[in-house]
């Protein structure tokens, strides 16, 4: 992301540069959007979970279902995770990019411990949202290393198995 070029990017798409600016405003506006795409597309393969029971009401499959979508061998899925690891390290010399990954981070840490919540009634809103943090990190640390050849997928789900199941031991 931080080599992006808005001339190849017009190039790849095979329209004229001008028409991305007309869109976009800025490489700023290119990425901000490329941020939604994935989050909205992120938001959708996990909506489409199989369904937990009768009742569909059981929070520790629900939340390891959220959890290992992020984890699979999909197009859509390798490409939202190239995409957010990029942007997470373009984010380091980009203030503005920044402030739009922490906020997309925010929901999806808030998310994981309401569902923490659910899985774990007794635990406090502070322990789930620690809890949260420590397994977003996980899985984004898992999803790098499966990207890039060093952990086969496989082992990569098994780890964040483990890691929900000591999460939701805590007191």
């Amino acid at each position: 992301m931080r080599g992006l070029r808005v001339a190849e990017l017009a190039a790849e798409a095979g329209v004229s540069t001008s028409l991305i600016y007309y869109h976009f405003t800025d490489r700023a506006g290119i990425l901000h959007r490329t941020l939604e795409f994935i989050s909205d597309r992120a938001g959708r393969y996990t909506a489409e979970r199989e369904p937990v029971g009768e009742d569909d009401t059981d929070p520790r499959t629900d939340l390891e279902q959220i959890l290992l979508l992020e984890l699979q061998d999909t197009p859509e899925v390798r490409e939202n995770s190239t995409a957010w690891g990029e942007l997470r390290a373009s984010a380091v010399f980009d203030p503005e990019l920044r402030e739009d990954l922490a906020k997309a981070t925010h929901t999806w840490v808030h998310e994981i411990a309401e569902l923490l919540g659910r899985a774990h009634p007794m635990g406090t809103a502070p322990a789930h949202a620690a809890s949260a943090e420590r397994l977003t990190a996980l899985l984004e640390g898992l999803s790098v290393r499966w990207l890039s050849g060093s952990l086969p997928l496989e082992h990569a789900r098994h780890l964040l198995l483990g890691a929900i199941d000591t999460e939701l031991r805590r007191p």
